[in-house]
């Protein structure tokens, strides 16, 4: 049986339903309905909340440009890096229905002079890099709503 050619670069942070539609996966607080995302099953992030336990549930695909910036600098090793280097933008996107903020980057192509505060933004995947087995390892990001 052949090895998969893609993967995720971080197991349970996103899936895609069965239209071909990707979503983030969170934790959100069975006691007060706090959301988190990386995803996790424990440790309620509100201070004012004791549970001990969250559900994992599918995140809004949809939000808006809460900041944004852009990386001109190759990260340093042990860290992947393409060579040569190209800049990309990165976006913290506040969730259409938790108001949570989650940070990631933004598909290639599109650079920070692009990007707006309040700009509609849409979930999607690529690669983030290229592991020693040849398994393109991909993660969430952030394009412009169409």
């Amino acid at each position: 049986m052949p090895a998969a050619t893609t993967a995720p670069a971080f197991e349970g942070w996103f899936a895609t339903d069965d239209d071909g539609d990707t979503h983030l996966i969170g934790g959100k607080c069975t006691q007060c309905a706090t959301y988190v995302f990386p995803p996790r099953e424990t440790n309620c992030p509100n201070p004012a909340c004791d549970s001990d336990t969250l559900a994992l549930v599918p995140l809004s695909r949809r939000g808006t440009v809460w900041s944004y910036t852009e990386n001109r600098y190759a990260p340093p090793p042990p860290y992947p890096s393409p060579d040569p280097f190209v800049p990309f933008a990165v976006a913290a996107v506040e969730l259409a229905d938790e108001g949570l903020i989650v940070l990631g980057k933004v598909v290639e192509g599109t650079l920070a002079a692009d990007l707006t505060v309040g700009m509609a933004m849409e979930l999607t995947t690529m690669t983030l890099y290229v592991d020693d087995d040849g398994v393109e390892r991909t993660t969430h990001a952030w394009r412009i709503a169409q």
